[in-house]
């Protein structure tokens, strides 16, 4: 990261080291994803990492919240979650179709032994994380 400055509350390593370690190492992947289109980002100059309902969660100025975890009742699977009453995963849905597995309007699924579209999910995340300036343009400015 050059620019951009995370700050990270009390808790939030703890959650990751108590994942299993098959999942620690993919969650951890899609935080490095998220940081780097936050980094890459013009649009944003900070992130603040912390805890929601226990989840890792990463929230900026001007977007909104982005989750990620893995339950152990799906122990084969790890998601990436967005508000959803917002028009992130539907739009999401349209430009990318099945390049992804949603849930419903909150969430993208991993499959933990599947290949990411880490490209494809970057722009996903940036998206996200600055929503707010977004959120009027067509296709969220991914078409």
């Amino acid at each position: 990261m050059t620019k951009l400055k995370l700050k990270t509350a009390p808790g939030v390593d703890d959650v990751f080291a108590n994942y299993p370690d098959h999942i620690r190492e993919k969650l951890l992947n899609l935080r490095r994803l998220l940081l780097e289109a936050a980094d890459e980002s013009a649009e944003i100059e900070s992130v603040e990492e912390t805890l929601k309902w226990g989840e890792p969660s990463y929230l900026t100025k001007k977007g909104s919240t982005v989750r990620m975890d893995w339950k152990p009742k799906t122990p084969d699977q790890y998601a990436l979650y967005f508000k959803c009453t917002s028009k992130l995963v539907s739009t999401f849905k349209m430009v990318f179709g099945d390049l992804f597995r949603y849930e419903g309007e909150r969430a993208i699924i991993f499959k933990q032994d599947e290949k990411m579209p880490e490209a494809e999910l970057k722009k996903c995340m940036a998206i996200a994380l600055t929503y707010h300036k977004v959120k009027h343009l067509p296709y969220l400015g991914l078409g």
